[in-house]
């Protein structure tokens, strides 16, 4: 049933409108013979002053977060602790765990973004239908790294081209929140607000879609309407949102892309 109080549709990039930066996470994970999810625990181990943190709010230059990314990962000590707790909260058997670690930050990071280069075929139509529909905003809403200045070799080696944000990218959206440039970044509650203020629109009108729990959490709790979209199951998502706005967006699309 559509939702006629919606104005503005508010997206995430990486994970949403572009493919995961997870999966190459899970890559480098099973390659160095980790278990599955310990990078991410870590890196949310570490809190909002951890390095991925900070660079996604444009704290940091790129090889100083290369750095800092790649000894806070290869923190064992700390990495154990918070990946205990992480089992436990799952109600799932902690495997033996890493006792040495080498990160390469910039091994890892460059996989992320190289593997995050490729949209999502079914939200980028979704998007291009809503903004031909003309009856909503459609909204990025990002923690990023539009901030980042780099060589053009470095950029290449990221796979970014020109710049972190592609033009290409910027044209899907009405307006596109980036927390590098804005100085903050999803959970926090002024960076939703923010985007809301920006478009002239109040939380309750808007419908989000993030992959990560704890940032539709934030939004749910400010009054957003909400959708998960997991990894590989995008089609599903956009069916959802789909039946909220009252507007074909999956017709003609082969939901196993």
């Amino acid at each position: 049933m559509s939702c006629l109080n919606l104005k503005a549709v508010i997206f995430d990039i990486g994970g949403v409108v572009m493919r995961s930066p997870f999966i190459a996470i899970a890559a480098y994970e099973r390659k160095h013979n980790m278990p599955p999810n310990y990078l991410n625990c870590s890196i949310a181990g570490h809190g909002s002053q951890g390095a991925w943190q900070r660079f996604e709010r444009g704290e940091l230059d790129l090889f100083s977060f290369y750095k800092q990314f790649g000894e806070e990962l290869s923190d064992t000590v700390s990495g154990n602790v918070w990946y205990k707790k992480y089992c436990d909260r799952k109600g799932v058997f902690c495997p033996a765990l890493p006792q040495t670690l080498h990160i390469n930050g910039r091994e890892l990071f460059g996989a992320m973004m190289r593997e995050s280069n490729e949209y999502n075929p079914h939200v980028k139509q979704a998007i291009e239908r809503i903004r031909a529909a003309g009856k909503h905003k459609v909204i990025a809403l990002t923690n990023n790294f539009a901030k980042i200045s780099a060589p053009e070799e470095e950029l290449e080696f990221l796979g970014w081209g020109q710049s972190a944000i592609p033009s290409h990218l910027l044209e899907l959206f009405d307006d596109f929140c980036d927390s590098s440039i804005l100085g903050m970044r999803k959970p926090e509650p002024r960076f939703y607000l923010l985007a809301c203020s920006r478009n002239g629109i109040k939380p309750e009108e808007a419908i989000f879609l993030d992959d990560i729990g704890i940032n539709l959490k934030a939004a749910k709790e400010l009054g957003m309407e909400t959708i998960h979209v997991p990894l590989e199951g995008a089609f599903g998502a956009v069916k959802m949102l789909e039946e909220r706005l009252g507007i074909d967006l999956t017709s003609n699309l082969n939901a196993r892309l």
